[in-house]
């Protein structure tokens, strides 16, 4: 245990480094594959809609099979679906979005993870629109064997730090900053940042942070310490600044998103950075600052028709995939040859998206999802 606190304090640090320096991914992606238990992983995006996507960091992937997956097998993959409507920071193995029986008889399997010697792919959402969702994966090759228990428990503990860096790497928009541009460069974002000592005094906040509290709405000042307007909120980022003195371990989780307001006013997050470990160090010496604090209102998105019919009908992600293959491409032929597995496959599960939705063909199906995505659905 003590070995492995050690490996995880050395892994977050390398994790939130890379917010200030993205060239830094590759070798936190390696150590995090290992750290989970497989050769490689990535940190990439899914359009459940369109079926495609993009890899932006990665580790041990084969550059072949990388543009092979997007430019085919994206839509073969029968994670696909499943991946874009899975729960935020949740580990998703394959045997969580259909039977794995069911898997190794895929075309996807057969033609794209076997020959690789890629037994199963552990993943979680790091964000999500209606549109698109960013996650988060390490495969398992046969050696390692597919996702247990312990897999599971590992990423629980290092996929909300990935997120949170994901974030503030998002926010940054930057391939690397030093200590020198620093003030520079964050007067140039648009989101709210704020270097804070200790006492969560203002070091330094860029234009947007300044104006911010010029306007007084969600953050002010009170003698000279950054604090929230509301008074529900302002304890818990106090708080979080405060175990910000302690580093990544000591801040943990509770700094990623934290509620600035409370409904019905609009939502606004911050995400707390420790400055006091790792190459971050050097960033926040110039201010003597334990801290950078991230500041920008959620983006409230719409949820996608086809997630929206999932926890209305209650499908199985199967019963989702094919739901979503019969909507583009019709005819059990083509789903089973766009799913990647047997036309009597697909026809079980056709029975059962019509028992829950209350149809008996398929183009009640795919008049069912268009009257979902339509935002001037007819009263029935």
């Amino acid at each position: 245990m003590l070995a492995e606190a050690e490996i995880f304090s050395d892994l977050i640090g390398t994790i939130y480094d890379t917010t200030l320096d993205r060239n830094l991914w590759p070798e936190a992606l390696r150590k995090l594959a290992e750290f989970v238990g497989g050769p490689a992983a990535t940190i990439f995006s899914k359009n459940p809609s369109s079926r495609n996507g993009s890899a932006y960091f990665d580790f041990g992937v084969d550059p072949h099979f990388r543009q092979l997956y997007f430019d085919k097998y994206v839509k073969l993959d029968p994670a696909t679906t499943g991946h874009c409507f899975a729960e935020i920071g949740h580990p998703i193995a394959t045997a969580d979005l259909l039977p794995y029986a069911e898997f190794l008889e895929t075309r996807f399997y057969k033609e794209w993870a076997a020959p690789q010697g890629l037994v199963d792919f552990v993943s979680a959402v790091l964000d999500k629109s209606a549109n698109n969702a960013a996650l988060f994966g390490v495969f398992r090759h046969e050696r390692n064997g597919v996702v247990d228990d312990e897999t599971r428990r590992r990423m629980r503990l290092i996929v909300p730090h990935i997120r949170r860096a994901v974030l503030i790497g998002n926010v940054l928009d930057i391939d690397t900053t030093k200590a020198a541009a620093l003030a520079d460069t964050l007067n140039g974002l648009a989101a709210g940042v704020f270097l804070v000592d200790e006492n969560a005094r203002v070091e330094f906040a860029n234009m947007s942070g300044r104006a911010m509290l010029g306007e007084g709405k969600i953050l002010r000042q009170k003698d000279g310490v950054l604090t929230a307007v509301d008074p529900k909120r302002a304890a818990t980022l106090s708080d979080v600044i405060v175990a910000a003195r302690g580093g990544d371990a000591a801040v943990g989780t509770s700094g990623i998103a934290v509620p600035l307001s409370s409904p019905p006013a609009e939502q606004w997050l911050a995400h707390v950075l420790p400055l006091t470990s790792g190459t971050r160090q050097h960033a926040g010496i110039s201010y003597s600052a334990v801290a950078a604090v991230f500041v920008h209102k959620a983006s409230l998105e719409t949820p996608s028709s086809m997630e929206t019919m999932s926890k209305l009908y209650r499908l199985t992600p199967s019963e989702l995939r094919v739901l979503v293959a019969v909507s583009e491409f019709g005819g059990v032929a083509a789903v089973a040859s766009v799913v990647g597995t047997s036309e009597a496959t697909v026809k079980t599960h056709l029975q059962h998206l019509f028992a829950k939705t209350g149809t008996s063909r398929q183009i009640d199906l795919v008049k069912l999802v268009a009257a979902h995505a339509s935002p001037l659905r007819q009263a029935t």
